[in-house]
């Protein structure tokens, strides 16, 4: 069992919906400090104050940063390391789901390549074999990873799809061994945020069938809360193992790290690969 008492953290997405939740869920979990790293600076400040009045400290830090901007993201990673001397956790959770032809583009630098950007600062400051302490990272990913929806929000889909990957590849103990630090995938199914109004396409195609199967979901309340998936995180970070994948979908937590490796397992028949290790 990982506990999160002490913890320095930071979440980036974590002023609204699911990651203000998380930043909730980890607080009370007695962390001593969460970065709260989000473009929406109204609600970070809010969220930070709100906290700190409830708890008479500073449990958290509302931090404005485009996640996309790799100066000011790992700008805030070097702030977080100078005044508390380390970063423990980092939880990748800043998301977009609107991938229209002028947004598209946007939504894979959010999705994929800031979450990338975000653990490749993470993991410089904490491997073990750069002098780090180890620690934790667990990126974001989603349902739309784990199915073919079609018509669906293929890039969306497709972004989370990668961070499924990168992160379960990431997280493999061949590579664990050499950094200490644990990288792992949380799959959210469909959550009450504002993230599942605002699925739009390219496609008006695609846009009515979305908004069709979340009218559905919501008739058949289908639809779990935000601190569901939050919760779900935390007790990730707290039982989970490096490299393994949960699944939070409809108030459920499960770890289903077996069916991710029985997939590749499947996908990869025939593939040669001779993987080498240091």
């Amino acid at each position: 069992m990982n506990s999160l008492i002490n913890k320095v953290v930071i979440v980036t997405g974590g002023a609204n919906g699911i990651g203000a939740q998380i930043v909730q869920e980890l607080i009370k979990e007695q962390t001593k400090y969460v970065a709260i790293v989000d473009l929406d600076d109204a609600s970070g400040v809010t969220l930070q104050n709100k906290l700190k009045e409830e708890y008479g400290r500073d449990v958290a830090g509302f931090y404005k940063c485009d996640v996309t901007n790799d100066a000011i993201l790992h700008g805030i990673f070097d702030k977080i390391v100078e005044d508390f001397g380390t970063v423990d956790v980092v939880i990748n959770n800043a998301g977009i789901a609107t991938e229209k032809i002028d947004t598209y583009k946007k939504l894979i630098d959010i999705n994929f390549t800031a979450t990338v950007s975000s653990t490749l600062k993470a993991l410089e400051l904490m491997r073990a074999d750069n002098g780090g302490a180890g620690g934790t990272i667990i990126n974001i990913s989603s349902i739309a990873a784990l199915t073919l929806m079609s018509p669906g929000v293929f890039i969306y889909s497709a972004t989370k799809s990668a961070v499924l990957h990168l992160s379960t590849c990431m997280g493999k103990e061949d590579y664990y061994r050499h950094t200490k630090v644990r990288v792992m995938t949380t799959c959210f199914g469909a959550t009450d945020t504002e993230i599942i109004d605002k699925m739009i396409s390219f496609d008006e195609l695609v846009t009515e069938n979305m908004l069709n199967i979340i009218e559905g979901f919501k008739k058949e309340n289908m639809i779990q809360s935000s601190n569901a998936a939050a919760q779900g995180v935390v007790e990730a970070y707290k039982t989970g193992k490096t490299g393994s994948t949960w699944l939070i979908d409809g108030g459920k937590i499960m770890d289903i790290s077996d069916r991710i490796c029985d997939a590749f397992k499947i996908m990869s028949t025939g593939i040669k690969i001779e993987a080498k290790t240091t």
